[in-house]
């Protein structure tokens, strides 16, 4: 009797129903890196900031001070930086990759599912499946919505699946779903952050 796998049929991307709302899924590391950041630009680097633009008004024209044209500029960006993470984490939908599921669940391609397949070349491949706010190539995190993810969805191992992406179409096989906790790099203060400089000589410059 032959030990090989018996093939499963194609199995077109999962796609989303007319109309449906896409959800911003992540993982629960991952929200704590967005809540960090959001922490860190409201409660230091914005007062810094804001206390340059302070300074810098108080140096005579404005129109040609670029201490304060600079630091308008960036306080713009942080404010816009702050909306944009305020959204993401208001909209979070927090799944944990590592948190136990259904027997009929456990071996599917969902949100949070580290999949290993193996591509048209009889390569293999593992990727994690997080959030867009969490990719990251070097560790083979995609997102939910990427080409690949949403090929690789609801599929079990054995199925074989279609990807089509922008620049290729390429039948993928499911060899392996499981699921973990995802490590996430912490959010880390940007080197040379006002916050960090205003700590570190005290206070702005005085005239």
């Amino acid at each position: 009797m032959s030990s090989m796998r018996t093939k499963r049929p194609l199995r077109e991307p999962v796609r989303d129903a007319p109309g449906s709302r896409a959800k911003n899924y992540i993982t629960p590391a991952g929200l704590q890196r967005l809540r960090d950041e959001h922490r860190f630009l409201m409660n230091k680097e914005r007062p810094a900031v804001v206390q340059v633009v302070a300074w810098a008004a108080s140096n005579g024209d404005r129109s040609e001070n670029a201490d304060y044209l600079y630091s308008k500029r960036r306080l713009r960006q942080i404010d816009s930086r702050i909306r944009f993470l305020s959204k993401r984490i208001d909209a979070a939908e927090v799944v944990d990759p590592g948190a136990r599921r259904p027997a009929s669940a456990a071996t599917r391609v969902f949100f949070g599912a580290t999949v290993t397949y193996k591509d048209a070349g009889n390569r293999e491949h593992t990727v994690s499946i997080v959030g867009i706010d969490e990719v990251d190539v070097n560790r083979h995190y995609v997102s939910w919505v990427s080409p690949l993810a949403r090929a690789l969805m609801k599929a079990i191992p054995g199925d074989r699946v279609v990807l089509r992406a922008p620049t290729k179409t390429e039948r993928l096989e499911i060899l392996d779903v499981e699921y973990a906790p995802i490590p996430m790099d912490p959010f880390r203060e940007p080197p040379g952050a006002e916050a960090g400089l205003t700590v570190s000589r005290g206070a702005v410059p005085k005239k």
